[in-house]
């Protein structure tokens, strides 16, 4: 297979690697226990939110990248 034929967009192979590093950003900082470090709990549930909101565009913008 011709590697300049494998993606259909040139910009294609950009978006997975931004998405799948949002994602991975996202599991680390869940993986850290952001909760813990602070004494307020909204401070924490925001955290937590923001979290998995970037989690939810890494993988939005991998599924977007790979659309057809």
């Amino acid at each position: 297979m011709n590697e300049t034929n494998r993606f259909s967009d040139r910009l294609e192979p950009v978006g997975i690697a931004v998405g799948v590093l949002l994602v991975l950003v996202a599991a680390a900082t869940l993986a850290g226990t952001p909760w813990t470090t602070k004494g307020d709990v909204l401070a924490s549930a925001l955290q937590v939110v923001g979290a998995v909101g970037t989690a939810a565009i890494g993988a939005l913008l991998v599924w977007l990248s790979r659309a057809d």
